[in-house]
Formats: C-alpha cells, structure tokens, sequence
C-alpha cells in the first residue's frame, strides 16, 4: 500500500503539492479561527463596541470597530507564521535562500494581512451594523475572508517563494564551458 502511495505522488507531484498545501492551509486555518474566537470573544470583548476614532484612513476604509480590528489582525499574523514554517518545511521541501524566501514571504504576507484586516474588519461592521452578528456569521465570516487570499498565495508560494534551486548531481552534471576550453576544442577540432 505504502509503495502505490509513493508511486502516485511521483507521478502526480504537482497534484499531491497542492493537497499538501490545501491540508496545511486548513490546519493553519483552524489555527487562525481558534486565535480569532479566542481574541474576538474574550480578548478584545470589550472593544467590539469601540469605534475607531484615532485615524481617518480607517475609518475611510469602513472598519469602525477596535475588536474585529485587532481580532483580525492578530489572529492572521498567527495564521501565516505557521503557514510558512509548514510549507516551507513539509509541502514544497524548500531548499532554496531562507532570507530571499523570507522576504519575499513577508512582503506576500503584509500584503495579505493588510487585505485580510480590511476585509474582515469591513465585512464585521457590515454585520454589526445590521443587526444580524451572531456567533455563526462572524465565524462564517472570517472564514470567507481566509479563503479569498488562496488565489494568490499558493501561485506565489508555489512558483516564487519557495522555488527550489536545482539540485546538487544535477548542477555537478552540467559543467559550464568556459571560453578557453571552447577554443581549445575548436583548434582541436582543425
């Protein structure tokens, strides 16, 4: 059993990355909703009432609440610290620069988090403001906002982040001919 496991993922490489990618997507999710309730619910409780009233870009953006704010804020930060320590490890087998995969991760994710507590915090006063926030929504919610960055983080992490260098038999294979060599075989050649 164990030997058609492996025979399908070498063939179907990319098919069992996205998977891996998919599981470890959903297991930093869990993550994510648990650190959320935790700060929404207890946390933050009493700022869920709070408005935002220290800056004018905020409040231009829609978000009008401290608590989903922070909630969301925190709670996705946590998310993608796990997230890049997993697929960095365990989906993609990263061997490429830990710094340039670093930096280029966390431009992705500043990018993402900034779209994430927008969304989310905008999302939540759309709720709030309604009438209609219950436990359910809000969850519901905040899952939608997480799903909704997947178009763009598994093409980046994918194809970008974690590109791996080639590997090491396969660069001492290919030896670079130098110029001198290549006038060498060429007089060799006359």
């Amino acid at each position: 059993m164990k030997e058609k496991i492996n025979q399908f993922t070498e063939k179907h490489a990319e098919i069992w990355k996205f998977v891996k990618f998919t599981f470890t997507g959903a297991s930093t999710s869990l993550l994510d909703v648990a650190v959320f309730s935790l700060l929404f619910y207890v946390v933050f409780r009493n700022l869920n009432q709070t408005p935002v009233t220290d800056s004018a870009v905020l409040a231009f953006l829609g978000i009008k609440y401290k608590g989903y704010m922070y909630a969301y804020f925190i709670s996705t930060t946590t998310g993608y610290v796990a997230s890049y320590i997993m697929n960095r490890k365990l989906t993609f087998k990263s061997n490429s620069n830990l710094l340039v995969s670093t930096i280029l991760f966390a431009i992705m994710v500043i990018f993402t988090i900034a779209f994430s507590t927008w969304f989310g915090a905008f999302l939540g006063t759309l709720i709030k403001d309604s009438g209609h926030e219950n436990v359910f929504i809000v969850l519901l919610t905040k899952l939608a906002v997480m799903i909704v960055p997947f178009l763009w983080t598994y093409p980046l992490q994918r194809f970008v982040i974690y590109k791996n260098k080639k590997p090491a038999e396969e660069e001492s294979a290919i030896e670079p001919v130098s110029e001198i060599d290549s006038c060498q075989q060429t007089a060799d050649n006359d």
